[in-house]
């Protein structure tokens, strides 16, 4: 007895070491994937590898890794919190999940993840840096500063401590104290673009103008393609009485950015200032473009006009901002002079009347010139104050993000979560004679409806289950053809119904893999008329309808009646075969449609409790919980999807998680 069990170990050793290699080269394939950026395919690896031997913490780890570069940082989370319950020594799991926590805004979990990590490295210097950035999201400034001071102790060269503590200075308002620091930071790295921005933005709280535009020249020799710098150069360049260089400025700033709001609204103020009128009206044109609801443009133009003698265009204007402001008496009197001008008397007595029975005891003097001083103000672009019209605009508030610090070392691949995708749901399974392949992996989905019927039919050409054909090539395209006169040769001569129901079925398919709908329909609704039970001919004749419906421009009473009839087809094939997970699927994205959202959510669900790999239908929820208003529950839907192989899901997770 002793014997054979000794054998039967020793035989077993080959199976077991193949077990561990074979796990062994999936993370070290997933690994690679990692290196080379290819994300989605890394995450692949790491689904087997964890499917094989889930007590291993590496593939959750290296799994939540890639998922950190595709921007799902709560899938990364949990990813991380897994691996840790499995290994809790590792301490590169807790930057990556302290990493993610700062992206999902968790600031004080992150420094509890950077607490245990410094434990293990203390003198990690990229921990102690995250950590003081979440502490500064905080605004915990008093032990920001204690940070710093150590960072600085530990670390005297790095340039950027010494910013961030001018940063922080700059946010309490002590601007002499961040000065200071920022000089020092400069000795260190005189190339700092962003120290030299913030010099300058010093210099600029300060009203020292000259200071501040030699700072900015500083910053636009190290990086020329930043607009904003530009048009805080001309601000100071407006106040140093260099209008040639201010109007340069604007005219480099549209040239980077030809679309830029303020650039055009301040160079049509400028050009205005120099008496450069049409090319003024010009600016205001394209400001009023981007936004046509904006009274101070439209108000500058009305003056432009008016003094150019377009009076009607200026009358235009003028009553815009009238109809917004009825009060605005200059706006009156301006448009009572263009009306006169152009003999309109009556118009023009009673804009003056409204104002004589307003002021009537009061001289309405006439709009006072523009001055050096007054083409040095600014205003706020958000600040709507018809006595400003005049002022240069700037922005309404400038934010900065912070840089934190992590460590690791086919179309398709990289950043896929970078792709501008549409808000689209999943297309519907359906028959077809091309197999299923979601982009990423390539198998073919097994139902147990569409395998009897190759058994028991034996077609032509074998039939299969997919819902996202590739388009076909043009020798496709023609061997699909062949098909389906071949089909149609062989019902002519079919002479019983059993035959003619499988012909007409195979060739409603071939219809339908050349997107002939309304064909494949007629071919359906005759199987049907034969047996009305063909639960594949329902179910193909409910995808079919709504194909077509798609294609119909307009959501007509027909339109509607068809969507109510495909419902119920495929409600009948849920009657014959109640655990078919593809059907439901199908039938919640007609749900998804009309926007019945806890229906589709409902059907999706059954969908997955009956098959957990349908990734389309992860990614259908999910797009139905996020319109529904559940967006915590859909990103978490998206994040499965990815995993399964949907890559355009980690776009759709960007979008929604921002």
């Amino acid at each position: 007895m002793m014997r054979r069990v000794v054998l039967l170990s020793l035989a077993l050793l080959p199976l077991l070491a193949t077990a561990q290699f074979n796990v062994d080269r999936l993370i070290m394939s997933g690994r690679s994937a990692l290196y080379y950026e290819d994300y989605v395919l890394a995450i692949q690896h790491f689904n087997r590898a964890i499917d094989s031997k889930p007590y291993l913490y590496e593939p959750w780890f290296y799994r939540g890794v890639a998922k950190f570069y595709l921007d799902d940082f709560a899938g990364a989370e949990r990813d991380c919190s897994e691996a840790i319950s499995l290994n809790p020594y590792v301490t590169g799991i807790y930057e990556l999940r302290g990493l993610c926590r700062i992206r999902l805004k968790k600031f004080e979990s992150a420094i509890s993840d950077y607490d245990r990590a410094l434990k293990d490295e203390p003198t990690a210097q990229n921990f102690w840096f995250n950590r003081m950035l979440c502490r500064l999201e905080l605004k915990d400034y008093d032990q920001v500063h204690l940070d710093l001071d150590t960072i600085i102790s530990k670390w005297s060269k790095n340039s950027r401590a010494y910013s961030v503590k001018a940063g922080v200075y700059l946010i309490q308002k002590d601007t002499t104290q961040a000065a200071v620091w920022l000089d020092k930071a400069l000795e260190l790295d005189p190339y700092d673009v962003e120290m030299w921005m913030t010099r300058a933005s010093i210099s600029l709280s300060r009203q020292n103008w000259k200071e501040a535009d030699e700072h900015l020249s500083r910053v636009i020799h190290l990086r020329p393609k930043m607009v904003g710098n530009y048009l805080n150069r001309a601000i100071c360049r407006l106040n140093t009485n260099n209008l040639r260089g201010a109007m340069s400025d604007y005219d480099t700033a549209l040239e980077l950015d030809p679309d830029n709001f303020l650039a055009h609204y301040n160079r049509g103020i400028l050009r205005v200032q120099v008496g450069d009128y049409n090319r003024a009206i010009t600016d205001f044109d394209y400001v009023i473009r981007m936004e046509p609801n904006n009274v101070m443009a439209i108000y500058n133009r009305a003056q432009l006009l008016h003094k150019t003698g377009d009076l009607r265009g200026a009358i235009r204007d003028y009553t815009k901002v009238i109809d917004q402001y009825p009060n605005f008496w200059i706006g009156l009197q301006n448009r009572a002079e263009c009306y006169r001008r152009l003999g309109m008397t009556n118009q023009a007595e009673l804009d003056e009347f409204r104002i004589f029975k307003a002021q009537m005891d009061k001289h309405i003097g006439i709009q006072p010139r523009w001055t050096l001083s007054q083409i040095r103000q600014t205003r706020k672009k958000s600040e709507i104050d018809m006595s400003k019209y005049n002022q240069i605009v700037v922005e309404d508030e400038e934010t900065v993000e912070h840089e934190y610090e992590f460590e690791y070392e086919n179309i398709y691949r990289g950043k896929v979560q970078h792709r501008k995708v549409e808000i689209e749901e999943m297309p519907m399974y359906h028959l077809s004679y091309i197999r299923y392949a979601n982009l990423i992996k390539s198998y073919q989905v097994f139902d147990a409806l569409v395998e009897t019927f190759n058994q028991k039919e034996k077609p032509r050409h074998k039939v299969y289950l997919t819902c996202n054909p590739n388009s076909l090539s043009e020798q496709q395209s023609t061997a699909v053809f062949n098909i389906i006169d071949s089909l149609s040769a062989d019902l002519q001569q079919a002479h019983d119904m059993r035959t003619t129901r499988a012909l007409l079925l195979q060739r409603a398919v071939a219809y339908t893999v050349v997107q002939n709908f309304a064909e494949a329909v007629d071919d359906l609704n005759t199987c049907l008329e034969i047996d009305p039970n063909d639960v594949l001919a329902l179910w193909q004749r409910a995808v079919c309808t709504t194909r077509l419906n798609e294609m119909s421009s307009s959501k007509a009473t027909d339109t509607q009646i068809k969507e109510a009839g495909a419902i119920d087809d495929l409600t009948r094939v849920l009657q014959a075969d109640s655990t078919n997970a593809y059907v439901y699927y199908d039938r919640g994205n007609l749900y998804l449609a009309q926007e019945n959202y806890e229906k589709a959510i409902a059907d999706f669900t059954s969908a997955i409790s009956h098959n957990a790999n349908i990734a389309e239908a992860y990614y259908n929820r999910g797009l139905a919980r996020i319109k529904s208003g559940k967006n915590v529950e859909g990103i978490d839907d998206l994040s499965r999807a990815g995993e399964l192989g949907i890559y355009s899901a980690y776009g759709m997770i960007k979008k929604y998680s921002q």
